[in-house]
């Protein structure tokens, strides 16, 4: 995800100052302008605005704090943006011990390929008057009607999480439907196309789900491992504001075995394999 929201911004004319824990995963970047950063703290010392994209709240965390953290090295008046799909917490460390620091929260949607494309949705959680001052920054990756202000800090992380909480369910729900109905004797094209056309449509149905029926794609982009991190988080914030979260918990073992099938590397839409397999049939128009 963050390579292709960085190579959107360079293409926008931003200057980059980058670092990632892979070096190579920079070489492109590095070829097309962008200087080189050997830790996190050298990337904040040489700019105005950094922009996190990690894998977990720990990893936001790590690269936050620390001798060669961002902290270290950024000015007492900087911006952070943390684009990754976290907790309020992290942020609210970084803002109480910063005063003055300026910080969103802004998480994506729209998978690897709406990074690529700069398409993405953009969830922005923080100042109104931060929000304005970046739209330059938020409009070269994402797609400029869907980039929202969603609420205070923490507002962007949270609407990120329950969008996922609910894209996994219908995953699964998905999976189960087609399954059972390819199993009982209905063409698979026949049964989606009456899904399309009746009060059970949604949007997985429609479109999401075509990566797999036509190409066999379970979108390797975004991997298993994190999917599960993000339900995780989803069900973990559900127990903090003392909702529950059956539904949700039961989606997360889901995933959970279909990682332990196919490994962390596996697709976050792996989960349909699991009824492929249980039904012998792939599920392909």
């Amino acid at each position: 995800m963050g390579s292709g929201m960085t190579r959107n911004l360079q293409k926008a004319g931003f200057s980059l100052v980058v670092n990632d824990i892979r070096r190579e995963a920079a070489d492109e970047l590095v070829a097309g302008g962008a200087r080189w950063a050997d830790t996190p703290a050298e990337v904040a010392a040489a700019s105005d605005l950094v922009i996190t994209m990690l894998p977990t709240p720990k990893h936001v965390h790590d690269v936050m704090n620390g001798q060669a953290g961002v902290l270290a090295g950024m000015v007492p008046t900087g911006t952070w943006i943390d684009m990754s799909t976290s907790v309020p917490e992290v942020a609210d460390e970084v803002r109480k011990s910063n005063p003055g620091l300026h910080v969103l929260d802004a998480p994506v949607s729209g998978m690897s390929v709406g990074a690529a494309n700069g398409t993405l949705q953009i969830f922005i959680g923080g100042d109104l008057d931060d929000v304005k001052r970046l739209r330059p920054v938020f409009n070269a990756m994402g797609e400029e009607e869907r980039i929202l202000h969603v609420g205070g800090h923490g507002a962007g992380y949270t609407v990120k999480l329950m969008l996922n909480q609910l894209w996994f369910s219908h995953l699964v729900a998905t999976a189960e439907v087609l399954a059972i109905g390819v199993k009982a004797g209905v063409d698979l094209g026949v049964l989606r196309n009456a899904l399309v056309n009746s009060p059970a449509q949604s949007n997985f149905v429609e479109r999401d789900v075509l990566s797999i029926l036509d190409h066999g794609d379970y979108d390797e982009g975004f991997a298993i491992a994190l999917a599960c991190k993000d339900l995780g988080l989803a069900t973990d914030l559900a127990a903090s504001v003392g909702v529950p979260a059956e539904l949700s918990a039961l989606v997360e073992q889901i995933f959970r075995r279909a990682r332990a099938s196919y490994g962390d590397r596996a697709g976050e839409m792996t989960p349909v394999k699991l009824y492929e397999d249980l039904i012998g049939v792939d599920l392909r128009l």
